[in-house]
């Protein structure tokens, strides 16, 4: 790309050709808040002030106003006591899992975590039990046949001191389908467990004001709550959001927290105020699920079969790897930038194009886009 990341993009061209303009359908900029010109110009104010980088760890000399600001911002927005931030989405996943468990401890993962899930849960080395995806009859068994493999109850209360915990993400980045968190809450309550979430493509994007799964099904929070500040946010950075005692915890005892340099100040505060913007203008949230109904729906009408999902990612089932890099490459030469996922990112046979979209396309576009990606998957046929 030799543009901004927003509904429309310039990629370069090659061999002697001339670039192209696209529209894209594969960012995760989902509020398109990157290219808000008050927002830039924030950024930009901010830079001039604190710098280009922090110049330390957080622990060290790193610490500065502007983080201190973004955490309790966070905490805010998401309805917590407190918040701790971390240099990505990845390091929060893995620094929180890894620093809350250990060898001793069991861990309960639904099977289509990210990648940073399961990183973190290697580096904990905790016994994990896979449940199968979104099956929670699946995962009662799975708890029943730990305790009974292990031989003690599970929990802070228990009197080995064996922590388990349930981790899952909110939104599962490619099939577009929400962890139902109610069931989940008493799942948790029931077997005295922790229960941690990954709110990276919810945050932003769920519930009537984008604050994620517990606004969308109206609970209580999980106690737990991982997000990241480069999607819908269109900054950089991760952070767990939960009560004061996680987040001391963490501050000390998060390997990805500790030994590694701060944000920048500047992007610290350019986070907070596109957290602010977000609280003022809830219509971008509404906007972007417009969008979702409004594209499902034309996929449907032109005779696609694809589900009207609850997030901004929605999966368009092709099957045959080869054949979703052909439709994936015949779109692009008609205008259109859509990924085409394929083995080992999804299973063998359910190869797709993942569309994820924005706020700022319209109605047209997104009606324009659906009979493309109809008509050019039945040709293929």
């Amino acid at each position: 790309m030799t543009t901004p990341e927003t509904s429309r993009i310039q990629l370069a061209g090659t061999s002697g050709k001339p670039s192209q303009e696209l529209m894209l359908l594969a960012s995760n900029s989902y509020l398109d808040l990157a290219n808000i010109p008050e927002l830039k110009k924030a950024m930009a104010d901010a830079v001039l002030k604190w710098g280009t980088g922090s110049g330390g760890a957080r622990l060290t000399t790193g610490n500065k106003t502007p983080h201190l600001a973004l955490e309790e911002e966070i905490a805010k927005f998401k309805g917590e006591e407190a918040a701790i931030t971390f240099g990505t989405g990845y390091m929060a996943n893995v620094g929180t899992i890894s620093a809350l468990c250990a060898r001793k401890d069991i861990i309960f993962s639904d099977e289509l975590n990210h990648a940073s899930i399961i990183d973190g849960i290697r580096l904990s080395r905790a016994k994990c039990y896979v449940y199968k995806h979104n099956d929670l009859e699946d995962l009662r068994s799975k708890i029943a046949e730990a305790v009974n493999v292990n031989g003690q109850k599970l929990g802070e209360n228990a009197a080995e001191k064996v922590r388990g915990v349930i981790v899952t993400d909110a939104v599962f980045s490619m099939d577009g389908d929400l962890a139902n968190l109610p069931e989940l809450l008493k799942i948790a309550k029931d077997h005295s467990l922790l229960l941690m979430i990954d709110e990276a493509h919810a945050t932003g994007v769920v519930g009537r004001t984008g604050r994620g799964l517990a606004e969308y099904f109206g609970c209580e929070h999980a106690d737990v709550t991982v997000g990241t500040l480069s999607k819908a946010i269109a900054c950089e950075g991760g952070f767990v959001a939960g009560k004061k005692q996680l987040i001391e915890f963490l501050k000390n005892k998060a390997r990805s927290f500790i030994f590694t340099t701060a944000m920048a100040p500047a992007v610290a505060f350019a986070a907070s105020n596109n957290l602010r913007y977000l609280e003022n203008h809830p219509e971008c949230v509404q906007k972007l699920q417009s969008n979702v109904e409004f594209f499902c729906k034309a996929l449907q009408k032109a005779g696609l079969q694809v589900p009207s999902v609850p997030s901004a990612i929605v999966p368009i089932i092709v099957g045959d790897e080869e054949k979703a890099l052909l439709v994936s490459a015949e779109l692009q030469k008609q205008g259109i930038l859509i990924s085409a996922i394929r083995y080992p990112t999804v299973h063998k046979g359910s190869a797709r194009l993942r569309a994820s979209l924005m706020a700022s396309l319209s109605t047209e576009d997104l009606e324009f886009a659906a009979q493309k990606i109809a008509q050019t998957i039945q040709k293929m046929r």
